[in-house]
Parts: C-alpha cells; sequence; structure tokens
C-alpha cells in the first residue's frame, strides 16, 4: 500500500486555554480530493492552519511525505509543496493580480504550474493582470488566491471556505478548477460548511464537530441523515 502524502495523528490545536482541535487523525494521499465539513466553529480552519504552522500551540503529528511538519517554519512547508488558499484570500491589495500571483511561483516550488497555466483556468486573470486586487470582485480575488497557490506548484493544495460569500456561478467555476488540479496527482483537502458541494467532489470525508472527527467515509457509504447528525451534534 502506498504512503499517505499527509498524515496526521492526535493533532491538537490551542489558543491560550482555548482548545480549538481535539485529537484529530486523518490521511491525505497523491490525487485524493478529502473533503472537511463541519459547522462554524467546528475546528476545520484551526486544523489547516496547524498543518502550516500558522495557528497557536499545537501538539500531536503532522507529517508530508514523512517529513514532521512541526518543525519546520511555513516558507519552508510551502517549498516542501504544501499550499494554503487562506479563508478570506489574504491578498496583497494594493498590488496587481500579476504581482500577487508571482508570489505564489516565487516562494513555491516552482513546476508544470505556470502563469500560462493559470490564465488558461482563470482567463479574466489574465486580462485584469495590471489591475490592483482591491479592485476586483470578490469571486475574482478568490480566483487570484488559488491561483497564487496553484502556482507554488504544491504536491498538496489545502482549501479553505474557497466558496464563502460568493454567487453560485463562481463557486462553480472555482469548484471546476478542483478536479484539474487532482488529476496532475495533487493531494486536496477542502474544507466547507458547504456539505453538498463539498460531498460532491470528495473521494472521502472527515466531518468536524467541536474540534474533533464525529464521522469519516466515503461520500456514496454514508447517507445524508447520519452526516447531518454528526454535523449539527443533533
Amino acid at each position: 500500500m502506498t504512503a499517505p502524502l499527509l498524515e496526521v495523528e492526535k493533532l491538537c490545536v490551542f489558543y491560550d486555554h482555548f482548545q480549538a482541535v481535539h485529537n484529530v487523525d486523518l490521511t491525505v494521499g497523491a490525487g485524493e480530493i478529502v473533503s472537511i465539513i463541519g459547522a462554524n466553529g467546528a475546528g476545520k480552519s484551526s486544523f489547516l492552519k496547524a498543518l502550516v504552522r500558522q495557528a497557536g500551540r499545537s501538539t500531536g503529528s503532522a507529517r508530508f511525505e514523512g517529513v514532521d511538519l512541526s518543525t519546520l517554519e511555513t516558507r519552508e512547508i510551502v517549498k516542501l509543496g504544501v499550499a494554503l488558499v487562506p479563508e478570506g484570500r489574504k491578498l496583497f491589495p494594493t498590488l496587481t493580480v500579476f504581482e500577487n500571483l508571482r508570489m505564489g511561483w516565487e516562494l513555491g516550488r516552482q513546476g508544470e504550474i505556470d502563469l500560462a497555466t493559470v490564465y488558461k483556468w482563470f482567463p479574466v486573470l489574465q486580462e485584469r493582470r495590471e489591475q490592483r486586487a482591491r479592485e476586483l470582485s470578490g469571486g475574482q480575488q478568490q480566483m487570484v488566491a488559488l491561483g497564487r497557490a496553484l502556482l507554488a506548484n504544491p504536491k498538496l493544495l489545502l482549501c479553505d471556505e474557497i466558496s464563502l460569500g460568493l454567487a453560485p456561478r463562481i463557486v462553480n467555476e472555482l469548484y471546476e478548477i478542483i478536479p484539474k488540479v487532482r488529476d496532475r496527482g495533487i493531494g486536496i483537502v477542502v474544507v466547507e460548511q458547504d456539505i453538498t458541494r463539498s460531498l460532491a467532489v470528495a473521494d472521502r470525508f472527515y466531518c468536524f464537530l467541536e474540534g474533533e472527527v464525529s464521522l469519516s467515509g466515503k461520500p456514496a457509504d454514508v447517507d445524508r441523515a447520519s452526516i447531518l447528525q454528526h454535523y449539527f451534534g443533533a
């Protein structure tokens, strides 16, 4: 059996005296889409941030291709092949689309995904490449955030609430890209509150409830009622 790309064991995340994530075990394989679903405040974003050393104090282990991520700084994790599309996009508003995208290329691994690839997937970004990020619509800003992460040429892509606050048409465009990325052998973790959208693209899922994994499996193997029960804790 092929070793997982990402292997997380007993991961806990703390913010001062508050514990946001409790003993989470999770794996992601190369070319696999794993969905993490859960209500607001379930610990999903804290989990992702802990993987790239952007959360509070964490315990447990997270290994990427056998390398202990807890020993590395964020920039080293990006160079290793892990990229995060953060909730809220976190673009540089006064920089142009091109300048924001270029940061992913310069800070990442540099590989087969280049500007031409990103512009092919998101033609509007090429049209607006000289515009400042703050002048874009929310959907266009999200495309820049995703494109920047992809230009780092990750082996593992972490997507945190990429559909949040966007029109359905834009969400469809973003989610059309996810399988194309997976087809390049990239492992993907998709964090969403939208159960239907997230499970539709996932090979496997983990449901978080109050910082713990309340249910996991393949979407086709678990009925909707069970998912909702473990999502809301009813």
